[in-house]
């Protein structure tokens, strides 16, 4: 743990205060107040929080600080900050979507992934800025203007949940919730050069959380180390019935495996797919992790893929289908208040016929069985997180090895794994000539997140 008062406890990891908190070092109100000071004064420039509940979360951390002073330690949250993407419902505080038409809108019920962290302690700081109702690659379209990536501020943080990561980044909080339909928290992670996990579908509640995918919709932490991670998986996952998609499962701690090394596992690399339409910058960094794992004692494999652009393609027509229903009363009632952009992604599930939605989840089954006969020869995938370095504000069309690509193929190497469900998470890899941060992607088999932080650890150990 860092010395204390050495160092600005704003740049400390969630673990590293958290231990300090729990040996009385220092305590949740004065962690609490220096990240209030820190969002003042940096969030006019970075717009990472639309809403700062400063009178709610000082309160929280003075009943922390009691509560720790009284022997009732609740755990490893316990009196620390975090921040919510604004699609979290949270009760009688702002909850915008970063839509004109909800900027005043207060929720009467607060969501169970909020409810959890409460229970466990934690000081919610406030709600996070984000695309406009969490559809969008860029995070530079909400009613709230963009937010800032906090290293270089003309380049995007990339999207949905823009915030989450910015804040994250930047010694905000120490942690945040993002949401992920096609890589919404892994996106982010990457270009901002911090670890996000979209967990298995149905491990963490959606309940309270807007919708935009009934199918593909994941909340999941986003932090500055792969341990932070795993603890606050800890405490946000768990069956919910109040959530249909919820899944029941043994508790687990998914920090047990992180430091125990990698030697004898075996990682697969796809043999396609994931490196046909890659930046050479990022493919470097790529092979570069690789490299680590190998000198850590992996055995890397590869792995054959079938159906990934049928996959890809599922994904995009399952989002633009169930995104039109969750979202057409936005539509009929105030379209013109909807960023022109983000509407125009809305409307495009009209055009979809209920046999090629239907046709796409064949193809979901599919790849499925698939990715299960491949995870019993392999304990995880690696892959890049992004197929690209981010583009700047405003961006939409870019040069790819010779070709105009769009944005929206940034989610090309994330959003398949949204469709399946399966469990993935973006950690640092390093960063491009100019300083950008590059993400490695790990996919691993249904529920076994611990596998995940246990490889990502060795990449960020040796980062």
């Amino acid at each position: 743990m860092e010395s204390i008062r050495s160092n600005n406890i704003l740049e400390w990891s969630l673990s590293d205060v958290s231990q300090a908190i729990r040996e009385k070092q220092i305590s949740p109100v004065e962690v609490t107040k220096a990240t209030i000071r820190q969002i003042h004064k940096t969030n006019p420039e970075l717009n990472a929080f639309i809403t700062v509940m400063e009178e709610r979360a000082l309160k929280k951390a003075q009943e922390a600080e009691q509560e720790i002073q009284n022997g009732n330690y609740k755990g490893a949250l316990h009196g620390i900050p975090i921040g919510l993407k604004d699609i979290i419902y949270t009760k009688d505080i702002l909850t915008t979507f970063g839509a004109e038409k909800y900027k005043d809108f207060l929720p009467d019920y607060d969501a169970e992934i909020v409810t959890r962290l409460e229970n466990a302690g934690s000081i919610i700081v406030g709600k996070l800025n984000l695309h406009q109702f969490a559809i969008g690659t860029t995070g530079d379209r909400s009613y709230f203007g963009p937010t800032k990536h906090p290293n270089h501020p003309t380049k995007i943080t990339g999207g949905s949940s823009a915030g989450s990561a910015t804040a994250v980044a930047a010694n905000l909080c120490y942690g945040s919730i993002g949401s992920d339909t096609g890589g919404s928290i892994r996106m982010p992670a990457s270009i901002c050069g911090i670890v996000g996990m979209k967990p298995t579908f149905g491990r963490v509640s959606k309940h309270g959380a807007l919708v935009v995918s009934w199918t593909l919709d994941h909340l999941g932490p986003m932090t500055r180390t792969v341990k932070d991670n795993a603890i606050m998986l800890n405490y946000v996952s768990g069956y919910d019935p109040k959530d249909a998609y919820s899944v029941k499962r043994n508790d687990e701690d998914f920090t047990r495996n992180i430091g125990t090394g990698i030697k004898d596992m075996t990682i697969g690399i796809p043999t396609s797919f994931y490196f046909d339409i890659i930046e050479p910058e990022v493919l470097r960094i790529f092979n570069n992790n690789v490299d680590k794992l190998k000198e850590q004692g992996a055995k890397i494999v590869e792995v054959h893929l079938p159906y990934m652009n049928e996959l890809l393609m599922a994904q995009q027509v399952i989002l633009s289908s169930e995104s039109y229903v969750a979202l057409e009363n936005e539509l009929k009632e105030n379209p013109e208040l909807i960023d022109e952009e983000v509407r125009s992604r809305i409307t495009s599930g009209m055009l979809t016929l209920a046999s090629d939605y239907i046709q796409m989840m064949r193809v979901k089954h599919l790849a499925i069985d698939m990715f299960s006969e491949v995870f019993k020869e392999v304990d995880a995938i690696i892959t890049p997180t992004m197929c690209a370095l981010p583009t700047d504000i405003d961006q939409r069309e870019f040069d790819l090895l010779g070709k105009k690509e769009h944005t929206r193929i940034f989610a090309r190497l994330t959003g398949p794994t949204n469709t399946v469900g399966l469990p993935s998470i973006s950690v640092p890899g390093g960063y491009s000539d100019d300083g950008l941060p590059v993400g490695i992607q790990f996919i691993g088999a249904p529920f076994d997140e611990k596998t995940l932080y246990q490889i990502a650890y060795v990449i960020e150990q040796n980062t």
